[in-house]
């Protein structure tokens, strides 16, 4: 019998690490190649680990709710008859991979005062908070002073990056190491956030949010933070792309297989706008006051899923693609994300974000700003509405499709001008589709 190893894979270029979410074999389970053996959860999307090869699970190396790094070793499954040797076992000794429980009543082994926690300090640091720390020269005591958002009160990359940009603020004492002392300044990192007195009622039932919508909480308030948000509207009128797309969507299905919704039309509109203002398609660092500017245009679609949470995966190179290779997008990433099948590369790298609120009946909307992007359009649903039209013959009242578009902007990098002309352009593109245009 031989044992190969099953290692944790590398789920994308940021993702650093993974947590066991469930195991979904037991030792001794017989396994086919490509069967999901463990579901794991990164800090972007939830994946099922498929099995490399068939065989037995014979050992796993990590439980459930254990955080491990990629490429770590996590299980072993045999393979064929009597056993003679692990196939792939490493040199050097798997690393442990600590939870948070197992770290506070474990000592850190690091001796760099800048990476490493306090004696006194319990909570659970991931490499990358480690990394950010080190390279800022954030003191083990100042990292345990900061506020975490996290699951267990870990501090979080957002968390690193708001009190970096805090820390940076111009204060009387350039000595800083610490909030504690800076509770004696007249300009304090952060002020503690009142939080609203709950008073439970006869009835009630208490809901524990799952890790998702966790982190969807953490993102959006760190985004009202972070941006100062504004938001423009402009009603369109669709009735010539409601046209088209009412005449070819029966052709569209039968040649390719694909149906043709309005998504892939309103990202075609988007991406044309982009390029028109490439100032909208840009990000700004952590320090606040240098602007990125994004060579790709990377358009991610908000999806909801069956649990009511909210994943948006990302079109990379948007504006390469014509409306066949859209459409393909779109079906195939909101079918895998409804399904759970998205990898974390699929929801990474977005430039700009597109929420299609009309998909549940609103005509508009405000979302937040998927950070660090500087702005994210909202389409609302369209309907049939009274209009006025200017003809040669004098205006005429007819009945038009309408719809409203909505965009949210980052005011720090955004003004009105360069949002609300923006916003406009996308309008032209859908008001002025080719009702001749050809698939």
């Amino acid at each position: 019998m031989a044992l190969h190893d099953l290692v944790m894979p590398k789920m994308g270029e940021s993702v650093a690490e993974a947590t066991i979410i469930k195991w979904t074999k037991k030792i001794g389970d017989s396994i086919k190649q490509d069967e999901t053996v463990l579901e794991i959860a990164t800090d972007k999307v939830d994946s099922e680990i498929p099995a490399p090869f068939e065989g037995t699970l014979h050992e796993i190396l990590f439980n459930e709710g254990q955080v491990v790094q990629v490429g770590s070793v996590i299980a072993r499954i045999s393979s064929g008859g009597t056993l003679t040797q692990n196939v792939s076992v490493p040199k050097t000794e798997t690393p442990e991979i600590q939870t948070p429980k197992q770290v506070q009543n474990t000592p850190s082994k690091s001796t760099n005062s800048n990476t490493s926690t306090s004696k006194t300090d319990s909570r659970f640091y991931s490499p990358l908070v480690k990394s950010i720390a080190k390279s800022e020269a954030i003191s083990a005591q100042e990292l345990s002073q900061i506020p975490g958002t996290g699951n267990e009160g870990r501090v979080t990359k957002s968390d690193m990056l708001n009190y970096i940009q805090q820390r940076k603020s111009p204060v009387q004492n350039e000595s800083i190491t610490s909030p504690t002392q800076l509770t004696e300044t007249p300009q304090p990192i952060s002020a503690p956030v009142k939080k609203a007195d709950i008073t439970l009622q006869q009835g009630d039932e208490i809901i524990e949010m799952d890790r998702m919508r966790k982190l969807i909480a953490e993102h959006m308030v760190m985004s009202k933070q972070v941006s100062p948000h504004v938001t423009s509207f402009v009603e369109a009128d669709v009735t010539h792309l409601v046209q088209w797309r009412e005449k070819h969507k029966t052709h569209f299905e039968k040649a390719y297989g694909e149906k043709l919704t309005f998504t892939p039309l309103f990202i075609e509109a988007v991406a044309r706008a982009i390029r028109d203002f490439p100032m909208i398609n840009v990000a700004v660092d952590a320090s606040g006051s240098k602007i990125i500017k994004r060579k790709s245009v990377n358009i991610g679609m908000a999806a909801a899923l069956p649990s009511g949470n909210l994943i948006v995966p990302v079109i990379k190179q948007a504006d390469e693609k014509n409306i066949l290779g859209l459409a393909k997008a779109v079906n195939d990433l909101a079918q895998r994300a409804r399904a759970g099948k998205l990898q974390p590369d699929e929801i990474q790298g977005g430039t700009f974000t597109l929420t299609n609120v009309g998909n549940f009946g609103n005509v508009m909307g405000t979302p937040i700003i998927n950070q660090p992007q500087v702005a994210i359009m909202a389409t609302g649903a369209i309907k049939k509405k009274p209009a006025v039209l200017e003809t040669v013959n004098g205006d005429v009242i007819a009945i038009r499709h309408m719809m409203f578009l909505s965009l949210s902007y980052d005011h720090r990098v955004v003004d009105g001008s360069l949002g609300g002309t923006f916003l406009r352009r996308v309008a032209d593109y859908l008001e002025q589709w080719d009702t001749n245009r050809s698939i």
